[in-house]
């Protein structure tokens, strides 16, 4: 438990069985009236953002969250099988969990693994990587004045936009927030 005194930016609140986490607060003390605390919060596993006003002062249960590097080993079925890089422990995340950074993620990548008392919320990739065309359609010659994209199949499977110039076997860095290409590696 901690005083709505207490918040702090990333810190993880348990209200109504679900997980929130705080983006942004705000002490307020009003010329009238008590004194409140405005929150910006994001569900910890669906990702919606609200804002909660709590009277200053109020207690507030908290959660802890361990984030620990790990490194993804192989698929096992529907599950990603990750290893903490310190103490070589391997745990299985379902597929739903990982979600879209399924996309981006290579055997022997590194990522972010936050749990919960002992239950995985999410898994968080850096904000690039770099990963190979394995398909691309060749470039039409002369087609350089619009700025043109064309698909592209990356070696994960996931399909990108990239400029016409580039073609198969290009090791290119992807943004794995949105899946955008920031340019040839």
């Amino acid at each position: 438990m901690a005083s709505t005194n207490d918040l702090k930016n990333g810190m993880v609140l348990k209200i109504d069985n679900n997980l929130w986490s705080i983006i942004e607060f705000q002490h307020v003390k009003p010329g009238k009236g008590p004194a409140f605390v405005r929150t910006k919060m994001k569900n910890v596993l669906s990702g919606k953002i609200i804002d909660k006003t709590f009277n200053a002062g109020l207690k507030v249960e908290t959660a802890t969250v361990d984030r620990a590097d790990m490194q993804f080993l192989y698929r096992d079925g529907d599950d990603f099988v990750f290893m903490d890089t310190k103490t070589y422990d391997q745990i299985n995340v379902p597929e739903a969990t990982v979600g879209s950074a399924a996309n981006f993620l290579l055997e022997s990548n590194e990522a972010i693994v936050a749990q919960n008392e002992g239950t995985v919320l999410y898994v968080e990739l850096p904000a690039s990587v770099v990963l190979e065309i394995t398909q691309t359609d060749p470039g039409l010659q002369g087609d350089r004045s619009t700025g043109g994209t064309k698909p592209a199949t990356l070696e994960t499977g996931a399909e990108i936009q990239v400029p016409l110039f580039l073609e198969t076997g290009t090791k290119v860095k992807v943004d794995t927030r949105d899946g955008s290409y920031l340019g040839r590696a």
